[in-house]
């Protein structure tokens, strides 16, 4: 049944975000953009968006986020006003393009190259961006958190052209209903041969290794997960077993449950707001904790 819904979530969140295909390419004209990698015939671009006055001297935290879509489609600019509020507040905040099915034919394991490539090409430029590169966090939602948590866990799936002295592991995340279990959990969670192999063909690899929780070890890098308790496409306890994988290896992990919430509840302009605007205040305190950005008298964000 688990698999099931995490199959079903290749084609329900890419009806969700269906409104979101009107903004591919995304109008952000508060950013400014960069290819941060040409593959096979794609340059995929990244979104810029920088505090004021921001300058190459400084060394300010930053943060890459991935957009949601099953990893068959989605934009960039489901995470256009998550950016703005943390550039506001004083983070160079990044939304970055990858491959996806529908418009370059690709299996998850390329989705995957891309997102370390991203996180990669961030540490490489931090200089010339004005960022510290030991500041760097992923974030993402639904399909686009399981590529922010596979930034911070899987050890293969990187571009075979890409620079491997240069870390892609974030120092952080902020994770949004993250599909991170791809693979059976033995005595929590089973999936059978049919529908692993199912899994496998979408994945284009073995399931098990593209899987963050089953990647997790010390040195995990604090994380924030925000999931609605009545998700039906990735479901609430696989966040619940993620996070308990983290602080199981000594690491922080915060999973903030949303009661009768269901899949792409935090998306800016869904319902009446307010899972929106909890979300990001939560995400900018727990920056705030990290001590990445300074405390604000109000978090809350800004349209």
């Amino acid at each position: 049944m688990l698999l099931r819904t995490l199959l079903a979530a290749t084609v329900l969140f890419s009806i969700a975000v269906a409104q979101q295909q009107s903004n591919y390419p995304p109008n952000m004209p508060e950013a400014r953009i960069e290819t941060y990698k040409s593959v096979e015939g794609t340059d995929l671009k990244i979104w810029i968006f920088e505090p004021q006055e921001h300058k190459a001297s400084d060394s300010r935290s930053a943060v890459v986020f991935f957009f949601g879509g099953g990893w068959r489609s989605g934009t960039p600019g489901q995470f256009h006003h998550q950016a703005k509020h943390l550039a506001a507040r004083g983070m160079v905040a990044m939304a970055a393009d990858y491959r996806v099915l529908n418009r370059q034919g690709v299996k998850v394991h390329k989705c995957v190259q891309d997102a370390k490539s991203a996180i990669r090409w961030a540490r490489a430029n931090a200089k010339r961006l004005g960022i510290d590169p030991n500041r760097i966090a992923a974030g993402g939602g639904s399909a686009g958190g399981h590529l922010a948590a596979s930034t911070a866990t899987l050890p293969d799936h990187d571009d075979p052209a890409g620079d491997k002295s240069i870390s892609s592991k974030p120092n952080a995340l902020a994770l949004f209903n993250p599909g991170t279990v791809t693979a059976s959990v033995p005595g929590k969670i089973e999936f059978d041969k049919e529908r692993t192999a199912l899994l496998a063909e979408r994945v284009g690899v073995e399931p098990e290794s593209i899987s963050p929780y089953h990647h997790v070890k010390s040195g995990f890098p604090p994380a924030i997960i925000f999931h609605g308790k009545a998700d039906t496409t990735v479901p609430y306890e696989t966040a619940e077993l993620f996070a308990e994988k983290v602080k199981s290896v000594g690491s922080r992990c915060e999973l903030v449950g949303y009661e009768g919430a269901n899949h792409g509840f935090f998306n800016y302009g869904r319902g009446d707001g307010s899972a929106y605007t909890d979300t990001v205040s939560r995400m900018d305190e727990f920056f705030v904790s990290l001590g990445w950005l300074e405390p604000s008298v109000s978090h809350k964000p800004s349209g």
